[in-house]
């Protein structure tokens, strides 16, 4: 994935999707990219679960603080759920990274080839994880592995964005997050109409 990448993406969007040709207009470009530490980003994904951006960022701070930017399994697994907590995990979080980390050491979650496995396979290989469903998953799939047509459809702020955006009564359930994907043509763009949508919140 590039810029260019990025730019077709935001153009195949702007000529099919007037709305979101509008909030492209008025905020930053996409900046959705590729990274490779894997076990850090899932950590983060995990302490983000049903947070505000502000509140996880702030608890994965003091997490980074501590363990490093380079955080190994080793390191969490010795660690106990007491300690853990005390970084502002919940104690449900702090056994959820702990399983993540017990995974990778004994070979039940490999790393290996994740990037070369479907969204399919990797979102199978990731809810092995206690505490890992589809949302966060989601999350690793565009924010981590670079995936440029993922769509989060039972992430709450893209139902409130297109609650917002696309004038609805009402929030809108997964089947109508997926209906309008399909009306709009976002596909094969569905992360960066994603990510626009997310920006829309702070319009």
């Amino acid at each position: 994935m590039n810029s260019l990448e990025i730019r077709n993406g935001i153009n195949h969007l702007n000529d099919r999707d007037p709305i979101l040709r509008g909030i492209i207009s008025q905020t930053k470009p996409c900046s959705i990219k590729r990274r490779k530490n894997y076990y850090p980003s899932l950590i983060q994904a995990i302490i983000n679960q049903q947070l505000s951006v502000k509140a996880g960022e702030s608890i994965y701070g003091k997490f980074s603080a501590h363990f490093g930017k380079h955080v190994k399994p080793e390191d969490i697994a010795a660690t106990p759920v007491e300690e853990l907590r005390k970084f502002g995990l919940s104690n449900a979080k702090a056994i959820y990274v702990k399983d993540l980390s017990d995974k990778i050491l004994s070979n039940q979650l490999s790393f290996k080839n994740l990037s070369q496995k479907s969204n399919g396979e990797i979102i199978g290989e990731l809810t092995k994880v206690k505490g890992i469903g589809v949302w966060t998953a989601h999350m690793f799939l565009i924010f981590t592995l670079g995936r440029l047509d993922v769509l989060p459809v039972g992430d709450l702020g893209i139902k409130n964005a297109i609650r917002k955006n696309y004038h609805l009564k009402v929030l809108p359930d997964e089947t109508k997050v997926a209906a309008l994907c399909e009306k709009k043509k976002w596909k094969p763009y569905q992360s960066i109409a994603s990510w626009y949508l997310w920006m829309s919140l702070e319009l």
